[in-house]
This record gives C-alpha cells, structure tokens and sequence, in this order.
C-alpha cells in the first residue's frame, strides 16, 4: 500500500536496524539525525545465567541493589507471566514496585506518569507504556537518571531498543543492562530446537553466571531476524503477483477481494 505514493517519509530511534529493509523495499534512506545534546545512557555488561530461575533472582537483586541508591529502575519483559513472576521475587524482598501490563492498561498513564520519580520501580510487559515519555524527578538526574533491565533478547533487535530508549532521553543520564539465560527463546529460533535441548541441558548443570556466552544470543537473534526478512520479502513477491493477477482480469487489487 506505502509503494502506491510518490513520497515516503517517516520518523523513528529506531530505523537504523533496519535500514537495508528499508531501501530494499520502499527504495528510502535512513538518515541520522544527530541528537540536541550529547547522550549520556551508560551500557553495562550484559549477563547470562544458565536457567530463567536464576536469571530472574539475579535480576531481582539488581533491583535492589540501584533501588537502594533512590535511582528509579524500569525492567521490561516479554510476556505478562514474567512480569508476575518477577513480580512476586520483588514482594518477597520487601520492594514496593508497580506492574504495568494488559491487565491494568486501565492505569497506565499513571504509572507511567510515577515511573520516574525517586525509588520507583516498575515491571512493564515491552509492549506496555509505548510512546510515552517517562519524566525524571529533578533529584534522579543527580543520582545517575533511570535505570533500564532488559530481561530478555527479542525476535528483533529494533525492539530491544526501544526498550533500552527509554532511559537517557533527551541528554538526561541512564543506564542499561540486559539479562540472558540458555533456555531463552531467541536461542530456539536462532539455532533449532536439537542445539536449544543441548543448551538448555547445559544450563541447567551451570551455576552462577556464564557471561562470556553474550554473543550467542546476538548471534542468535540476528539469524532470526534474516529468516523474518526472507518471509517478508516471498509474502510480499506472492502479493505483487496476485495484484498482477487481478489486474489482469480486470479488478482493483485494492477494492475487489478476490475469490
């Protein structure tokens, strides 16, 4: 539908992953824009763990290690039920923190309204709180700014950063961190299900932390997200060809619905 205009243009922090896609399929440039002020967000080491067990409470204990020093801490995961698990691990230190989901959208704005202000800690599914920009309390900017935890690599790289975005914004200070473990998803997608098995059996016999396996995750994810290419890339052939089709026999590809 975008090819049938004579001028595309569109905006995001994002389009650089997916750049190539971009001028590949809608002939368009991606052009950086450089930021107003200097960026100031922090990336720290990633770290890997051998279960999601042990992943979560040592993303629990992060928590509370930044939450102890006032900073707010945002963590973002992939589906509701991670979020409630974390969710009971910080109940069962003591934490007080919000939970930001599909079962309370009813509340978002409010959440995320409070999110940055000082000592708040708050679980969002990645989908939760899009497009809204959390504000700092002016003594978070002091104490270091916001601090992100990923908790997991998605299918696509372009999600992870808008997750990662949502702290350091507009030249405030921030910090980051993802945690990984062997038995994530992105490691079945990118490798098969037999090296997953072997993976999630070598976790499973890890103790402690195995951080010097990062890579592989990247690795991982970037083969999931050529294979996703290469499908939208047949979907979108086998579409050009039942427009060409259609057209033939004389109906709009856009208004007639073939039979």
């Amino acid at each position: 539908m975008f090819l049938r205009y004579p001028h595309l243009a569109g905006m995001t922090g994002t389009a650089a992953t997916s750049a190539g896609e971009l001028r590949k399929i809608y002939r368009t440039p991606v052009v950086r824009v450089p930021t107003n002020r200097p960026p100031q967000r922090i990336q720290l080491p990633s770290r890997v763990f051998g279960t999601l067990n042990s992943k979560f409470e040592a993303i629990a204990k992060e928590v509370e290690e930044i939450h102890a020093t006032g900073r707010p801490v945002l963590v973002g995961t992939r589906s509701i039920d991670k979020s409630v698990l974390l969710s009971k691990l910080l109940d069962d230190l003591g934490i007080e923190h919000e939970v930001l989901n599909a079962n309370n959208v009813e509340r978002e704005a409010e959440i995320v309204a409070e999110a940055g202000g000082r000592g708040k800690v708050t679980v969002a599914t990645n989908m939760a709180g899009r497009g809204t920009d959390i504000k700092l309390s002016n003594d978070v900017e002091q104490i270091g700014g916001m601090h992100v935890i990923c908790t997991e690599l998605h299918d696509a790289a372009r999600i992870d950063r808008q997750l990662i975005g949502r702290c350091g914004r507009q030249g405030d200070r921030g910090s980051y961190r993802q945690y990984l473990s062997l038995d994530d998803d992105i490691l079945k997608g990118g490798y098969g299900a037999i090296k997953y098995e072997k993976l999630k059996k070598r976790g499973e016999a890890t103790s402690g932390s195995v951080d010097r396996l990062a890579a592989m995750f990247h690795k991982a994810q970037r083969k999931v997200e050529r294979r996703h290419f290469r499908d939208r890339m047949v979907l979108m052939h086998h579409e050009k060809e039942r427009k060409k089709m259609q057209r033939e026999i004389g109906q709009d590809p856009y208004l007639d619905t073939p039979d």
